[in-house]
């Protein structure tokens, strides 16, 4: 059986490892409290408009809108049915309001999902050094486990991994 020279170095402890770690950030709560109140706003535009829910009122509103401008008797009409001059005007002023509005708000969202991304990484790269660490460990333990075997006398087993 050869001899084994090679010892790899102990491995730290549990509480080194703790004490290494630096505490995980809950970017969630970080973004939160970086918005300021137009970018709260901006947000919660953002989140509502982006529904179905918010789709389906607008088309509704339009099929009642031009359906009553089409079909209702020509003096209860208020919008002429051929140009309908009041529902683009309204609809245009919509728009105008909500577009800059989508757009910070997609820019809030973006920040917050790159800062989202950061933590991942932070976080993958604290699982790969403690990861390393267990490996480390497991090295260790076969090192004395095989010293061990050699003043038991047992003998080495060839179609062990790593042998």
């Amino acid at each position: 059986m050869p001899e084994n020279t090679h010892k790899p170095p102990k491995p730290p402890s549990l509480e080194e490892v703790k004490r290494r770690r630096k505490p995980v950030r809950n970017v969630n709560v970080e973004h939160v409290r970086q918005l300021t109140r137009m970018e709260q706003l901006a947000l919660a535009v953002t989140e509502r408009v982006g529904t179905m829910g918010f789709f389906f009122l607008i088309a509704t509103w339009t099929a009642l809108w031009l359906g009553w401008n089409t079909l209702a008797p020509k003096h209860l009409r208020f919008d002429p049915p051929t140009a309908f001059v009041l529902w683009l005007f309204i609809s245009n002023l919509i728009q105008i309001l909500l577009m800059p509005l989508l757009m910070v708000g997609q820019n809030v969202l973006s920040r917050h999902a790159e800062l989202r991304a950061e933590s991942d990484y932070e976080v993958n790269l604290k699982t790969e050094h403690e990861v390393e660490v267990i490996l480390h460990h497991l090295e260790y333990q076969n090192h004395l486990l095989e010293k061990i075997a050699r003043k038991l006398g047992a003998e080495e087993d060839t179609n062990a991994p790593g042998t």
